[in-house]
């Protein structure tokens, strides 16, 4: 039985059991990777650099505001095909390709008629969902609070109900990450790679990936975190560096993490 582009089936993924040291080699590969092509790097981490420039923009300018939902929203939708664009850079390396941007972005291109919309879908309903629950959480706690614009005064989080809800909003928003993070840590580059796989294995083997090493996937997941705010301080240039590296070591990572059958 073979699948609608003609190639066999793949045999089921095996996930592996991963120590520091394969933390430690995909993010020195990724880093090599940068090293090696930046340019192309820096190319696609623009997208989320103007990305964050903007959603500064909509929440700082006045009368701006309606930018933010909008630009928000992007992300979900064109983050899994730029990451694509990173996996396909170290993919390539890895088999000894030319880097030929025409050919790379063609690549992310075809992912339209494969797996990745499916993943960008999924992600856009937990961007929803979580968007709705933040509002939720915020009536629920600042309801009946004295109407202020939150944007230009930040006085009612500090009360004792505002203080409650960043508590609840954090953890409630720490659970939908850590879920999402589980969903798509390597379930992204396994899409993209040449074995034909549906995105519900994918998803399903990257959340039994962070079950069969908790500690090790967890502790990945809290260094991306840390890395990305550090990126995000100066002007979010620095995100021109975390995220390519971060990018290709999360191909790198996959490559140690998931075996074939």
């Amino acid at each position: 039985m073979t699948d609608q582009t003609g190639a066999p089936p793949a045999a089921l993924p095996e996930v592996l059991s991963l120590d520091a040291g394969d933390l430690r080699h995909a993010l020195r590969e990724g880093w090599r990777d940068f090293v090696a092509h930046p340019a192309y790097g820096a190319f696609f981490a623009s997208v989320y650099v103007a990305g964050g420039w903007l959603l500064t923009f909509a929440f700082t300018a006045k009368g701006q505001m309606w930018w933010t939902l909008p630009a928000a929203a992007g992300f979900p939708i064109l983050g899994p095909f730029i990451a694509c664009g990173l996996y396909e850079i170290s993919r390539r390396r890895e088999a000894g390709q030319g880097m030929v941007l025409s050919e790379i972005l063609g690549a992310v291109l075809r992912q339209k008629d494969r797996q990745i919309p499916s993943m960008a879908a999924v992600i856009v309903v937990f961007f929803l969902f979580w968007n709705f629950l933040s509002h939720m959480i915020f009536a629920l706690f600042l309801g009946k609070a004295t109407m202020t614009n939150v944007s230009s005064s930040l006085a009612v989080f500090l009360t004792p109900e505002g203080m409650m809800m960043l508590a609840f909003g954090t953890a409630v928003g720490a659970v939908f990450a850590t879920l999402l993070y589980a969903l798509t840590v390597v379930s992204l580059p396994m899409l993209l790679d040449d074995r034909e796989v549906d995105f519900v294995t994918a998803m399903l083997t990257s959340l039994a990936l962070v079950r069969e090493n908790p500690v090790i996937m967890l502790g990945w997941g809290a260094f991306i975190a840390v890395l990305l705010f550090v990126g995000m301080l100066p002007g979010f240039l620095g995100l021109f560096v975390v995220l390519p590296v971060l990018g290709h070591a999360s191909w790198h990572l996959y490559r140690r993490a998931i075996a074939w059958g």
